[in-house]
């Protein structure tokens, strides 16, 4: 498995942040949802 490392500002890990609590997820479940979801509207 690759490991990958995400540096963002405040406000980007606020944002991560806010999505985990309101979902009930982790912030690692967070990002690969949004990854995932970024790499399908390359298709």
């Amino acid at each position: 498995m690759e490991r990958y490392t995400l540096v963002c500002d405040e406000t980007m890990a606020q944002q991560i942040e806010g999505l985990a609590v309101e979902y009930g997820l982790t912030e690692q479940e967070v990002l690969e949802q949004l990854v995932g979801v970024g790499l399908e509207e390359l298709d």
